[in-house]
């Protein structure tokens, strides 16, 4: 279906139905305005015994839902795995479709094109470290990569790499992509499976040291054959299982594969342990048994503070020092947080203990609270953890941190003390204001400014500068000098020196990077 089939349907859909024989209408999901027509012709049909109709779909939010309610329903998920993928790009493609015009380079490219296409689709195992989400690359991308290859070797003319290596990134598969960062993994993987050096090294049998063709895995190289069967063989040989190697992933990728696998399989598991009715209608019971864990940890976080009666006023432009602002500033949302956040979990248990009527409001916090969810009205003020109960201890911890932060501020030591951007809600906006209040007492403008770092030594050309503690690295270790990977376990989480940090005059930067060299690596805050 999808190519003009209709009428042809719908005429051999009665010729079916008198003889009693049986029809198999493909790719629903393209037709999805005519299958109301569909409908009505089945519900006037009056088939012969043996009749039957077989309908194939891929998953589309306007298939007609009683469509679906009046069939017999079979969902199937292809395997996963390179090896299972390739063996599917094979079994659809025909002996005379690999062989034709007995050119080599074009054999050959096409099992380039499946290789690629099995490695776009089986990285998306590895989110977010593989792709940064889920892209939907499908059959019809990889049957219009067969189409352009195969027109590009008609007529004998120079095959064009650029030409696959736009259409592919642009049009076809960058198409689905909108990250930055994937854009240019696709873009890599282009490089290495559409070359005019790949097919050269296969032709002349050059093997890298470790054996294979270039871009391809050890126990990998391109037949020098235009039979379908050789490539078959070929794909045979892989094991059943990936290696992180095959997509150009670190070898310690799976433990943090699987624990991210993990970790979703729990959430999912907390979710159906409670009834799916338990937050769309009161009850009590329900409610308290369910409840009644995150309000005692409220209880418990705030004891012995004063956050939920602490009265701060907003936050005036009378200081002088963006630095200052930034703390107050900061100070003031984080109360506000968490005296929102006890005037809604205080309503929830008036409601709960029968002395305040249910509203809209508390039926919402306590549906998301029941299934394991932060309410959204609490991300809305600060996006923080996902799981309600951490995400009250950091905003609690955090909020008495900053009042540290205010203190030393007050008695101007903040930024001659070692920092821990952990405590704050808006880490990168601490920068920006050092980069504001470092442009006022340098008296030149914000863009002139270079942010820098050292290990060793405080920046000697630097006006003003932090200290930075407790940062941390997964998956590596670093000593202030040098930075190794943990070969076996990319869940590991090591220490990493305190750091100075501070924005610099670009011309002062220019002038030190003729004598020495740097190396840079990156750091996510506030994790």
């Amino acid at each position: 279906m999808g190519q003009g089939q209709a009428d042809v349907a719908l005429a051999t859909l009665r010729e079916c139905s008198r003889n009693g024989d049986w029809l198999c209408l493909k790719n629903l999901h393209l037709v999805t305005a005519w299958l109301p027509l569909l409908e009505k012709e089945l519900n006037v049909l009056q088939p012969k015994a043996g009749f039957r109709l077989w309908l194939t779909a891929e998953v589309h939010p306007r298939f007609p839902p009683i469509l679906l309610q009046s069939s017999l329903k079979i969902t199937y998920e292809a395997p996963p795995g390179l090896k299972k993928n390739l063996l599917r790009t094979y079994e659809s493609w025909s002996p005379e479709q690999i062989s034709k015009g007995g050119i080599l380079a074009r054999a050959q490219s096409l099992f380039c094109l499946a290789w690629f296409h099995a490695v776009c689709q089986e990285r998306r195992n590895y989110i977010p470290q593989g792709w940064t989400k889920f892209y939907e690359f499908s059959l019809s991308d990889l049957r219009a990569g067969f189409e352009i290859i195969d027109r590009l070797f008609e007529g004998g003319k120079p095959f064009q790499w650029e030409f696959v290596h736009g259409l592919l990134e642009n049009a076809i598969y960058g198409g689905r992509i909108d990250n930055l960062f994937d854009l240019r993994i696709l873009r890599s993987y282009l490089e290495q499976f559409f070359s005019a050096h790949l097919f050269s090294s296969a032709s002349a049998g050059q093997r890298r040291s470790r054996g294979g063709s270039h871009s391809f895995p050890a126990q990998i190289s391109l037949p020098h054959s235009c039979s379908i069967l050789d490539y078959r063989s070929v794909i045979e040989s892989l094991p059943e299982e990936d290696r992180p190697s095959f997509f150009g992933l670190p070898a310690n990728i799976e433990r943090s594969s699987q624990r991210i696998i993990s970790s979703q399989v729990i959430s999912q598991l907390r979710i159906l342990s409670r009834s799916v009715a338990t937050g769309s209608k009161f009850d009590r019971e329900l409610w308290s048994n369910g409840l009644t864990p995150v309000l005692n940890l409220w209880k418990k976080l705030n004891q012995g503070s004063t956050l939920i009666h602490q009265k701060v006023a907003p936050p005036s432009e009378g200081h002088g020092s963006p630095v200052l602002s930034f703390i107050v500033l900061e100070q003031f949302n984080a109360i506000r947080l968490v005296q929102a956040i006890h005037q809604s979990l205080a309503a929830l248990s008036k409601v709960i203990r029968g002395t305040q009527l249910l509203t809209a409001e508390v039926q919402k916090l306590a549906a998301a609270l029941l299934n394991q969810e932060c309410p959204l009205t609490w991300q809305n003020k600060w996006e923080g953890p996902e799981e309600p109960m951490q995400y009250l201890r950091t905003v609690v911890t955090r909020a008495l941190a900053i009042q540290s932060w205010v203190e030393r501020a007050g008695r101007q030591a903040l930024l001659s003390d070692t920092l821990e951007l952990s405590d704050l809600f808006h880490p990168d906006t601490f920068l920006n204001a050092l980069r504001q209040e470092t442009a006022r007492s340098m008296g030149c403008s914000m863009d002139s400014l270079i942010f820098m770092s050292s290990w060793q030594s405080p920046i000697s050309e630097a006006k003003l500068q932090v200290k930075v503690g407790g940062l941390q690295l997964e998956g590596c270790s670093f000593d202030g000098s040098r930075l190794s990977e943990n070969q076996h376990d990319s869940t590991s989480v090591s220490a990493v020196p305190p750091c100075y940090m501070a924005w610099v005059a670009q011309v002062c930067v220019l002038k030190k990077k003729k004598k020495k060299t740097y190396q840079c690596i990156s750091i996510k805050f506030g994790g």
